[in-house]
């Protein structure tokens, strides 16, 4: 036994520095000086000359030197003082925790003996819950499963709860509400019985005077009471009154089970809650009460809930601690398999055919799903039926299943359901699958004319099972069960055509086609059992099983939204698509699956598990009008290492089989142009079946983005691609870890004869000044190659020097180089100006974001006055020059006809420089179309000089000046001169400038006069909503031309937004969005303006 004053003395000594050290400079001094006061006259000072120097672990030791036992409590006031409520209620929490003594049951239940007069010992409270929950301690393993087994679960488990209340060691406190989740059927209900139990015997929750349990399906069943009167059900009279136990919160547990069953709406605004637990209110009233912490704060709750349900939760909760129950392991599933089928040959099989569905395997975490899945695999297999095609979906499983229930037995029919029974049933479980209640009670079976002999076909068959606690209650023996014959009520409608407003929400086909399973994740499996039940074969095997006519017409209904999905830029999320895949693999119908994917022409998807694989494998082999597909594999390969060696071989097989398939689609697809893969790792078996299908001979792809991937075998693969396919054109491969050795073979390919690639991106590609003599010499071999960028990779002025040498040479065809990022200096700008003069081919050079200089700009600017620089487009964007490097700049453009695009950017221009340039600008041969000033420390000092190149140049169609601080005034000056007629203007950029509403009467005026403008930018600028309102009076005019608005509403209040919305509809041509991007007709002019970014 340990003594606690020896853990509180390590506490003190180190526990203060801790807390010390998490002040800041100002608050440190602030303790200080707040320590100075409260020295009081006759007591033992701390020299403030040695307070007012000491770091904080010289201050803290000052204080348990002069203020031993006492440190803790100066410090614990200060902190007070200095209102910071956290760091005293953590530290009070530790100081409590390690003065606590060790004796096991003090530490446990933490009572006075204050406390324990008031509240008894509960012993014969104990003894009642004993008698009730131990009835469910004896009812042994669930349907069947091995003792054996159950009682492994069950320690596993107990292991859990033994926990769930430990401290926190970030906050130094134990959570207050627990909320245990996991999936139906998987124990939560079975846990907290044994947990009733287990605290009675005095084996957990010991910190707890009291546990009381809270069944959600008991109390949907209750009316008005108050909450004493709820919670004293099973409270023996000869027990101290229930009042004395609630008047000590802290000492409670209230586990409120099976969450998700309480048919409450919670949407009882929180200052109408209920305090008083005397009070007699609705059951739903008490319920929300007691879940936001209005009745009863101090006390502790455990909450059980399935995982769908957590929308409906979490709001409730002022904080929660989320636990997840995640059922049986992967081991254990094995064993239960290996146990369950006497054969092991037939078990080694089944539990194979099982694993290789990856959904339909986690489904089997559930006890009673791993004894449905092996019974029906059992059945098929005596018969000597295939099961591989039993284990291809969750919906042929659970089909097959429910067929064999309904099967002959010795040559005698079972009787079964009439169509008006299946009809109300099914429309039962659809009601609730989507209101997330699934217990029938009396007055849901009244509403639906459902007698208790209308269901005895059905509990006789084990699909409906009789609540044995609660009376009329009936629940679906799983929540799969409920969810599949869901589904078929969609199937039993037949008037798909015929709209009813008056329906309820499940009525609606459409609110389930378009609900996401992220936001509703409870749809999700009745949409994968909807979707599987559309197979033809499945159809008649349903019609035959129950002997009724089910109605395929829906297809039609699916098809027509699919169509619309096709077409809608908003699904085009990964997460959406995938969904889409998993509900199509369902059918295992190719025709259904290629009709359905013929609306798409592009998919997004982001593959992270192996079912992600498995059903866009099977999808995209079936889409044949796909031009672009946008990918992206994460720890799908990698897993392969994790899987037990006995399973890998089979688990690779399965993986790559299904990779096989997926990249097939890139010689079967004929239209396919353009494949995008990002962030993603592939072995060297996947980059070799990656490599071998972008070789066939009928791979038509043009553009090809390997962003971000990993490769093994150093890019020789794709080096290889090059000389073998001719169609390609565009090679991005940002981001991937090729460094120079990479480039090497890549090199060596550019210079084949047979490569025709045009466009190649290297960015961030960790390369180095060593590559630049492969590339260079490549360049000069490579007659098809226009477009090069290596940005942000460190080639500094020695790979420039090497790549300048190339682009002076008359057999280089580049076009456009990109080279922002690259560490080189002002010391390239002689090669780089040189190169320029004698490059008749290059036309657009980025050098952003390289320290050129005033020094470096001017040599530049030596060959933009040569007449046989052909540059059209340069970007300098900090590039660190001031108004001496545009003094060079407006000299040269005085003489350069060629250059219609400048990017001079967050460089240190001012107003002086501005003006400099603009001496240059104004004049009228001046060819310049497209400036960007942005962030260029430009005032509204400025305006009248860029006035006036608006006015005189009339090729000068885009300007950009945000970030700079122009203000109303400048805007003003601007205005004036963009409603003269002579202005050309089509784009301007006003993003930050500092503008108020005061410019906003300036815009309006300038957007009804001027036709032209189409694209404007005022994002980030305080408008208010007096402005906004300005501005909409203006833009819902047809005398606006503009048709892009780059305005984030979601920065302006709730009237200002409408207003922003009603534009939308008085005005459907003008985008209004953060971004500003086009979607007019400049969306050409748009790409070209960035056309070192774009791929």
């Amino acid at each position: 036994m340990t003594d606690s004053s020896s853990s509180f003395s390590f506490f003190s000594d180190f526990g203060l520095l801790l807390y010390l050290e998490e002040l800041t400079k100002d608050e440190l001094k602030k303790f200080k000086l707040l320590l100075k006061e409260s020295m009081e006259p006759g007591h033992c000072l701390i020299p403030w000359t040695a307070v007012k120097k000491a770091k904080r672990e010289e201050l803290a030791n000052l204080m348990n030197r002069y203020y031993p036992g006492e440190a803790w409590n100066v410090t614990l006031k200060i902190f007070g003082k200095m209102d910071l409520k956290d760091l005293c209620k953590r530290a009070k929490a530790e100081i409590n925790w390690s003065t606590q003594p060790m004796r096991a049951e003090d530490a446990e239940t933490g009572e006075t003996s204050a406390q324990k007069e008031i509240l008894g010992d509960g012993a014969e409270y104990k003894v009642q819950i004993k008698e009730k929950f131990c009835i469910t301690s004896d009812k042994g393993p669930l349907l069947g499963q091995p003792a054996d087994l159950h009682y492994g679960i069950i320690q596993k488990d107990q292991k859990l709860l033994e926990h769930l209340f430990d401290v926190d060691v970030r906050t130094g406190e134990s959570p207050q509400t627990v909320v245990l989740q996991g999936a139906a059927g998987v124990g939560k209900t079975t846990l907290m019985r044994n947990a009733m139990l287990d605290w009675a015997e005095g084996n957990v929750f010991q910190r707890f005077t009291y546990v009381f349990y809270l069944n959600g399906r008991e109390i949907n069943q209750l009316k008005e009471r108050s909450f004493a009167e709820l919670i004293s059900e099973d409270w023996p009279s000869t027990e101290i009154p229930i009042e004395n136990v609630l008047s000590q919160p802290s000492s409670l547990l209230f586990i409120i089970d099976s969450f998700d069953e309480l048919n409450f709406a919670f949407e009882e605004p929180e200052f109408a809650l209920c305090e008083d637990w005397s009070q007699v209110h609705p059951v739903s009233f008490l319920m929300s009460s007691l879940l936001r912490k209005v009745m009863l704060p101090e006390s502790s709750l455990l909450v059980t809930a399935r995982v769908t349900a957590s929308k409906r939760l979490k709001p409730l909760l002022k904080s929660g601690h989320y636990v997840e129950l995640e059922g049986m392991s992967v081991d254990a599933r094995k064993e239960y398999f290996y146990k369950f089928f006497e054969d092991k040959t037939w078990a080694k099989k089944a539990f194979g055919s099982v694993r290789n569905n990856e959904r339909l395997f986690n489904m089997c975490q559930v006890p009673l799903m791993c004894r449905v899945v092996c019974t029906c695999l059992k059945q098929q297999m005596e018969r000597g039926n295939d099961i591989t095609e039993t284990c291809q979906t969750t919906t042929s499983l659970f089909l097959r299943y429910i067929a064999d229930v309904f099967v002959p037995v010795n040559g005698c029919f079972p009787s079964l359901p009439n169509e008006a029974q299946l009809r109300s049933l099914c429309h039962l479980a659809a009601e609730g699958v989507w209101a997330m209640t699934y217990v029938l009670y009396k007055d849901n079976l009244r509403k639906h004319a459902l007698t208790r002999s209308d269901l005895s076909i059905f509990l006789d068959k084990n699909i409906l099972q009789k609540d044995a606690d609660y009376e009329s209650c009936y629940v679906f023996t799983h929540l799969h069960f409920q969810e599949f014959f869901a589904a078929m009520f969609y199937l039993l409608k037949s008037d798909w055509e015929a709209r009813d407003h008056g329906s309820q929400p499940f009525e609606d086909l459409n609110l389930l086609l378009e609900s996401k399973s992220h936001q509703d994740p409870h749809l999700t499996q009745m949409k994968c059992f909807l979707f599987g039940l559309l197979n033809e074969n499945r159809i008649k095997q349903l019609e035959e099983t129950f002997n009724c006519k089910m109605f395929p017409e829906i297809k039609g209904e699916l098809f027509q939204w699919m169509e619309i999905l096709g077409k809608s830029d908003l699904f085009s999320s990964h997460q959406g698509l995938l969904d889409l895949f998993l509900y199509l693999y369902e059918t295992q119908d190719e025709a259904f699956v290629t009709q359905a994917m013929s609306y798409f022409q592009k998919v997004v998807i982001n593959i992270c598990e192996k079912m992600h694989l498995l059903v866009s494998s099977f999808c995209l082999k079936h889409c044949q009008c796909l031009r672009t597909i946008q990918l992206s594999l994460i720890m799908v390969f990698e897993k392969r290492l994790w899987f037990p060696a006995e399973n890998r071989k089979r688990d690779d097989d399965h993986i790559t089989n299904c990779w096989k398939n997926l990249c097939s689609v890139f010689h079967t697809n004929e239209h396919l142009r353009k494949l995008d893969m990002f962030h993603s790792n592939l072995d060297e078996l996947a980059l070799k079946i990656f490599y071998q299908e972008l070789r066939h001979p009928d791979c038509k792809l043009q553009k090809l983005q390997l962003r971000f991937v990993s490769f093994p075998d150093g890019c020789r693969g794709i080096s290889s691609y090059l000389t073998h396919n001719q169609n390609l054109m565009q090679l991005d491969l940002k981001g991937s870890d090729l460094g120079d050795s990479g480039v090497k073979p890549l090199c060596e390919a550019l210079k084949h004869p047979e490569c025709r690639l045009q466009n190649l991106r290297l960015e961030s590609c960790d390369l180095t000044a060593l590559c630049c003599l492969n590339i260079s010499k490549a360049l000069v071999r490579n007659q098809s190659l226009t477009y090069l960028n290596l940005s942000t990779n460190k080639l500094l002025d020695d790979g420039v020097k090497l790549l300048c040498e190339a682009l002076g040479h008359p057999e280089c065809y580049l076009e456009r180089l990109s080279l922002e990022s690259c560490g080189f200096t002002e010391a390239s700008c002689d090669d780089l100006s040189l190169a320029l003069t004698n490059n008749t081919r290059l036309t657009h050079l980025c050098l952003a974001d390289n320290d050129l200089r005033d020094s470096g700009v001017k040599l530049l600017c030596d060959a933009l006055k040569h007449p046989q620089c052909t540059l059209q487009s340069l970007v300098l964007r900090s590039c660190h020059f001031a108004s001496l490097g545009c003094e060079s700049l407006s000299s040269s453009l005085l003489h350069n006809k060629s250059l219609t695009h400048l990017d001079l950017g967050s460089n240190q221009l001012q107003d002086d420089g501005t003006k400099l340039l603009c001496d240059a600008f104004r004049q009228p041969n001046c060819s310049l179309q497209d400036l960007e000033l942005m962030g260029c420390v430009l005032t509204s000092a400025c305006c009248l000089d860029l006035a006036s190149v608006i006015l005189n140049n009339p090729n000068l169609w885009s300007l950009d000046l945000g970030n700079n601080y122009l203000q109303d005034e400048g805007v003003k000056i601007l205005c004036d001169t963009l409603r003269h007629p002579d202005c050309n203007i089509r784009r301007l950029g006003l993003e930050y400038c500092g503008l108020t509403s005061l410019c906003c009467q300036d815009l309006s005026s300038t957007l009804l006069s001027n036709q032209r403008l189409k694209i404007m930018n005022l994002t980030e600028n305080t408008f208010g909503c007096e402005g906004i309102g300005k501005l909409c009076e203006v833009l819902k005019s047809p005398e606006c031309k503009l048709q892009v608005l780059g305005l984030c509403k979601k920065e302006f209040g709730k009237e200002a937004q409408k207003l922003l919305e009603a534009i939308g509809i008085s005005n459907p041509h003008l985008v209004i969005e953060p971004h500003c991007i086009t979607h007019s007709e400049e969306e050409e002019e748009e790409e070209e303006r960035s056309w070192w970014r774009r791929p």
